[in-house]
């Protein structure tokens, strides 16, 4: 099949002959006057008002109690693992169908990750999925859910919600509430995006973002976590700040701590970049309308949000009918200078976590065949 007319309409919204990214920053707010404060105040590291503002706006923006700022979002899911209870040896629920950072959290606590499918609507986390491994595997004992097979305990849940589009949280959290699993939602993605009006990472105990270079929101590297519960979060923050205890001067750590702390300087620059949230909303839905209007005369599947969810359309992606097509796209957008991706190989693919469990994972393979990222960038 050829794609000249997607090559052309790509070129056409973005209005250049020349390399069609991903996904790139934009920067036409208060970044350069925030980040020159910073220098001028000369509180570049850890300590500064910017960092302080980046988690005030950061949990008025999701509606939680709390929000702590972090070097980067797998940082960021593996205090969340700790803060709800994850140890050496036990078992966490998640999809195969992510990226690398989601199971590498879970390896960093110590843990294994269980890959269980994705539901086919959201690409996301299955409640279903959950709910079967946990009938056949599960026993809830008074300290905890187990495998009964295993014999390790199944101490946390983790849904991601790829590419922006909620999970169906609702009955995950039926789920893991009979079963008394906490969840911690991998976020990174979705700043932004609603499930039933309430935003992405306030739904369960923990909800982690990025804001990485490529994201919809960036401090260049970054990350946050949110949680309704205040104590918790001023746990975590405690931990990601090298558990030091207040003093005038004596170093005093009460915790193994995490020097996980986001410097003032990327926390200006993010500072900035979450006032103009809205408008980069905003100007996402367009493009994706843009998109789906397109896409619907090419016969191409393009991905878009379900009822009662609002995605952010962080990366928009398309479904092709089979993988030669899949590979036929990617290789024609690519070879024209049109950067295309594939959806993530999953995770029990690769050499460190082959050995895990996994289900059937009848809707990720599928998915993983066909799921193609096109170009998403806000435009200036």
């Amino acid at each position: 099949m050829e794609y000249n007319r997607v090559i052309n309409f790509i070129r056409s919204i973005f209005e250049t002959s020349d390399f069609v990214p991903l996904h790139v920053p934009l920067f036409n707010g208060n970044e350069q006057r925030y980040v020159n404060d910073t220098l001028d105040s000369t509180f570049v590291s850890s300590v500064g008002k910017y960092v302080d503002q980046a988690e005030q706006i950061m949990a008025e923006i999701t509606d939680t109690g709390k929000a702590i700022a972090v070097v980067n979002g797998t940082s960021g899911l593996h205090i969340a693992l700790k803060l709800v209870g994850v140890e050496r040896g036990d078992e966490v629920l998640t999809q195969a169908l992510t990226f690398v950072a989601t199971a590498n959290a879970i390896h960093y606590a110590g843990a294994e990750p269980v890959f269980l499918d994705v539901d086919y609507d959201t690409m996301g986390l299955s409640p279903n999925a959950v709910s079967r491994f946990l009938e056949v595997h599960g026993e809830l004992r008074a300290d905890g859910t187990f495998n009964k097979k295993t014999g390790k305990r199944i101490s946390a849940c983790i849904p991601m919600h790829t590419f922006g589009f909620p999970v169906h949280m609702d009955e995950l959290l039926v789920v893991c509430q009979e079963w008394r699993i906490p969840i911690v939602e991998d976020a990174a993605e979705s700043l932004g995006s609603l499930y039933k009006g309430r935003h992405t990472g306030s739904l369960g105990n923990l909800g982690v973002f990025s804001f990485n270079g490529n994201k919809i929101v960036t401090s260049g590297g970054g990350g946050m976590i949110v949680t309704q519960n205040e104590k918790l979060g001023a746990f975590g923050k405690h931990l990601t700040t090298t558990a030091k205890v207040p003093h005038p001067y004596e170093y005093v750590h009460d915790h193994v701590g995490y020097n996980y702390r986001m410097p003032n300087l990327n926390a200006a620059l993010v500072c900035a970049q979450l006032e103009q949230l809205g408008k980069f909303l905003q100007n996402k839905r367009q493009l994706a309308d843009e998109y789906i209007t397109f896409f619907a005369g090419e016969g191409i599947r393009f991905r878009s949000e379900l009822e009662d969810t609002k995605a952010n359309y962080w990366l928009m992606c398309v479904e092709l009918e089979s993988p030669a097509q899949r590979n036929a796209f990617l290789k024609a957008t690519n070879e024209a200078k049109i950067m295309t991706r594939p959806i993530w190989q999953l995770m029990y693919r690769l050499p460190m976590y082959s050995h895990c469990y996994k289900d059937d994972q009848k809707n990720a393979e599928f998915l993983e065949e066909r799921i193609v990222n096109i170009p998403s960038s806000v435009r200036s």
